[in-house]
């Protein structure tokens, strides 16, 4: 551990690359102090004789993984706590097990009396629908974990619904919208008990969802912040025991409603619309948790920059081609799933298309959509393009879920159903020799996408 007059040693546990993990190490290092960016290139925890020790050594840490897009939450979590219970840490991994869990923030700020949209989780089918119709003929339908607004879905509720999306938990919410011309939500982020800045994000057009990573604006609210929505985002963020977290709100005819909160929420829409990072403040905060000193003029200088240029205190990369990577065949079996069912379909594997395309037969008999917007299709046998409307699914190999947005189109006369693009190939190594159907035809077509 650091000694007096020491630089503190924060350690940012993240083994994603993103703008905000390095925005906040980068912050530490200006403040005087150290960011150490913990990976799983350069991290261990060794216990020997009853001692334990940590690599490379740091005195608190941030918790900034990636729970609600990983196939291995329980991995993560695991480690999270393994790391808190040796060093003090930010964003403790029971409070965010509960924020990254939906309906599980839902009940829990519920029961503080912090108003959320009426909300139904069931186990069974039956359940699920007997109570369905009270909630109307439109709703929101959620998998209990995603991100970036995947696995979020507007429903007709006058057709079933599935209690789970895939392998996915998946809950009903009312749709709560003043404006039907013009979705907004509002987003608060919140350092320490203390709103470092406030934005408005308006959904683009043909999109109900709000979220920056589908390409929503944005405005600054920190000034103007209504009262209601200020005290219900402060008040939030302590019953959730969250330490840095974005509160997304949204305001209904009663007041202003708490959507999500989120441990791991992204600066990127946030600087775009008040000037301001959080980030050192995240730092600021982590370094006086254990005794460092900061200069707060400082912090809200450096409040006016979001760098998330390569930190000193990330490791070196190894750039080889990753070995651990999964494989997957030419054609694959996989699971897919939408709203009202899931199926087992057979898949072409194509790293010349952006985005995997769903047969409309099988799109309709699982209850994929509805439709988000068009997107513009130019393949390889055509000069020119075609629109072709998109829409969610979840698609199911091996075990691991991915949620993507595809685009619909007519496929009967094709030899598969489903054609896997580089949204979910990136995952994978492609081996054109594997192959799930023996003697199956080789479809003609090679599509490649350009969104327009």
């Amino acid at each position: 551990m650091s000694t007096d007059g020491d630089p503190i040693r924060v350690g940012v546990l993240s083994l994603h690359n993103s703008k905000e993990t390095k925005a906040i190490l980068n912050a530490v290092d200006d403040l005087g102090h150290e960011g150490i960016w913990l990976r799983r290139e350069n991290t261990a925890i060794s216990v020997e004789d009853g001692d334990v020790t940590v690599e490379p050594e740091v005195d608190v840490v941030a918790n900034r993984l990636l729970l609600s897009n990983s196939q291995e939450p329980a991995e993560l979590l695991g480690l999270a706590t393994t790391f808190e219970r040796i060093r003090p840490m930010l964003n403790d991994p029971a409070a965010v097990l509960t924020a990254i869990h939906k309906f599980a923030t839902a009940a829990t700020l519920a029961n503080w009396n912090i108003k959320v949209p009426d909300a139904l989780l069931a186990l069974s089918n039956d359940r699920l629908n007997r109570d369905r119709a009270r909630f109307g003929d439109v709703g929101v339908y959620k998998s209990a974990i995603g991100t970036h607004g995947g696995g979020t879905w507007k429903v007709d509720l006058t057709e079933p619904v599935n209690p789970k999306v895939g392998n996915r938990q998946a809950f009903l919410q009312d749709l709560i919208d003043r404006d039907e011309d013009e979705h907004r939500d509002l987003r608060v982020y919140v350092v320490d008990g203390e709103i470092v800045g406030a934005m408005y994000r308006y959904a683009p057009e043909g999109e109900w969802r709000t979220n920056v990573a589908l390409g929503g604006d944005v405005l600054d609210a920190t000034e103007d912040l209504p009262t209601e929505a200020k005290e219900t985002a402060l008040y939030a963020t302590e019953v959730m025991g969250l330490d840095y977290v974005g509160v997304d709100l949204i305001e209904g005819d009663d007041g202003w409603f708490v959507l999500e909160v989120n441990p791991t929420a992204g600066f990127k829409g946030l600087y775009e619309a008040t000037g301001h990072s959080p980030a050192p403040y995240i730092a600021k905060l982590a370094i006086e948790e254990v005794g460092g000193a900061v200069d707060d003029e400082r912090v809200e200088e450096l409040s006016a920059t979001l760098d998330d240029s390569r930190p000193a205190g990330m490791p070196r990369v190894d750039t080889t081609p990753s070995g651990d990577r999964p494989t997957i065949g030419y054609i694959e079996e996989v699971v897919v799933s939408g709203t009202s069912g899931s199926t087992q379909a057979k898949a072409k594997s194509d790293t010349g298309a952006t985005r995997t395309s769903i047969d409309t037969g099988l799109a309709a008999e699982i209850g994929a959509g509805p439709i988000k917007s068009m997107t513009r299709i130019r393949s390889g046998s055509m000069k020119s393009g075609k629109a072709r409307p998109v829409v969610d699914l979840v698609i199911g190999i091996g075990g691991t879920q991915h949620t993507v947005t595809a685009s619909v189109e007519d496929r009967s006369h094709m030899d598969y159903p489903l054609l896997l693009g580089r949204d979910i190939l990136e995952h994978y190594q492609v081996d054109v020799t594997r192959r799930v159907d023996e003697t199956g035809a080789d479809d003609a077509e090679r599509e490649e996408e350009f969104l327009e």
